[in-house]
């Protein structure tokens, strides 16, 4: 994984981000990315598939729990704690460690490309805009997971090339447009990261929208 791939795409969880998310689904949305946050270090952490695979179908049978026993979550993990909070009773959880699934088992630069933009599209979906909305930022995701610079070029030639998704889907939910329209400034310099204009560029949706 490349070095402080934290910083390496957005996370709706940054300040200048959940200001714009309504006060009353903050919890959850910081909850949802910090599932996506700990299945990608699943992802980055993994040596071995198959020990992943493992991992991520605890993570499965959890999603599933969340949905339809909640009572019965294991106690002690903080993270299912936070998620039992916002996202108990709710179904499709699942669909987020599926596409990291793909991403983790992907063997060729197709099925990483497929995998990425799944992953983004679930997080996104779950987090209330189509699913095409988050196909940049997932490229922009899936050039974190890269071994080196040299490897995230292709994420982030494919987010180039895919055009922005149309401000309607957005529609009363900026956090996720200001989400998708960072990615593309990210992967528009490959991954060069810009904080000036990238803060600029923010502070500029979060007023306007555009």
């Amino acid at each position: 994984m490349m070095a402080d791939s934290e910083h390496l795409y957005p996370d709706a969880r940054d300040p200048r981000i959940m200001v714009a998310v309504p006060r009353e689904r903050r919890a959850a949305i910081a909850a949802l990315w910090a599932f996506a946050e700990r299945l990608t270090k699943l992802l980055a952490d993994a040596r071995e598939p198959l020990i992943g695979q493992i991992k991520l179908a605890w993570w499965r049978d959890m999603a599933a729990m969340l949905a339809d026993d909640p009572a019965a979550l294991p106690k002690g993990e903080p993270l299912l704690a936070e998620l039992a909070a916002s996202w108990a009773g709710r179904g499709a959880l699942d669909t987020l460690v599926d596409a990291a699934e793909a991403m983790l088992v992907a063997d060729d630069a197709a099925a990483h490309d497929a995998a990425a933009r799944a992953f983004g599209g679930a997080l996104f979906a779950l987090s209330g805009v189509p699913a095409d909305g988050g196909a940049r930022w997932g490229l922009v995701w899936g050039a974190a997971l890269q071994d080196g610079a040299s490897d995230a070029q292709h994420f982030f030639a494919a987010a180039r090339n895919l055009p922005p998704p149309p401000r309607v889907l957005f529609t009363g939910n900026k956090a996720l447009l200001m989400l998708d329209r960072w990615a593309g400034a990210i992967a528009a310099h490959d991954g060069e990261r810009r904080w000036r204009r990238e803060g600029l560029l923010l502070l500029r949706l979060g007023l306007f929208g555009r």
